[in-house]
Formats: structure tokens, C-alpha cells, sequence
């Protein structure tokens, strides 16, 4: 049986990790219409767990979190799971973040002030099973 690219995008888990609730919400809202399994955190320890329980096949992280940065998060979770995409989201664009993420095994990075949806489309669906 041949898969619909619905039913593949509905196959991916996304987890994103943001400590702003306003922004955590919307940008989940904007995710759940394109179809993936949508999960978040908050914290490091939060996002570590959510990696055992829910393996995404991306994720969505924001660079400052409560206790432990998100550059630092996305090395362990690279060490562990280097098929995860991480993807930097953040409200300070500017080249030593770009730099830092590259260096932490960031996929891509994004401001937040910029985001395009569709290229978060094209992401998603470049992670999608084949």
C-alpha cells in the first residue's frame, strides 16, 4: 500500500521546546495544521524525558530555557539520537547564535522574528518516513 503524503506527515513527531507559553501554543497551533504528532517541554529535564518517551524526528528549540541552554540540550541530544533534526528557534538572530547552533549539531536555525511556515513545511516534510 502506497502512503499519502498526509498520511506520512501524520507519521512524524515533532516536539517543540519553548519556555514562552504564548509562543509554544501558537507555533503548536500552526504545527497540528500541517498534521505531525505534536508534543512540547519547557526544560532540559523536560525535553530529555520527552526524548525517551516520545522519539522525535524533529525538534524545534529554543536557545534560552530555564537551567540549561538549548545549544547545550541539542549537544546530548545529538550524542545520543544524531537522526533527530534540531532546529534553533530563537528571538536573537545574530552570527555567534548561528555559529553556536551549527557547532551544537543544529540542523537549521530560524528567528522567530522571521519564520516562514513554509519553509517549516519543507522541513517537515523532508523528515517525513519514506
Amino acid at each position: 500500500m502506497i502512503q499519502t503524503d498526509t498520511e506520512k506527515i501524520n507519521q512524524i513527531n515533532i516536539l517543540i521546546v519553548e519556555d514562552n507559553a504564548f509562543f509554544r501554543q501558537s507555533f503548536k497551533e500552526h504545527l497540528h495544521l500541517t498534521g505531525p504528532n505534536v508534543q512540547e517541554a519547557v526544560d532540559g529535564p523536560e525535553t530529555l524525558e520527552k526524548v525517551k518517551t516520545f522519539p522525535p524526528h524533529l525538534i524545534f528549540m529554543d536557545i534560552r530555557l530555564p537551567g540549561e541552554s538549548g545549544l547545550s540540550l541539542t549537544k546530548k541530544i545529538k550524542a545520543r539520537h544524531p537522526e533527530i533534526q534540531i532546529v534553533i528557534v530563537t528571538s536573537y538572530d545574530n552570527p555567534e547564535y548561528r555559529e553556536a547552533a551549527r557547532q551544537s549539531g543544529a540542523s537549521h536555525f530560524f528567528s522567530k522574528d522571521a519564520l516562514n511556515f513554509e519553509e517549516i513545511t519543507a522541513l517537515i516534510n523532508a523528515v517525513s518516513p519514506r
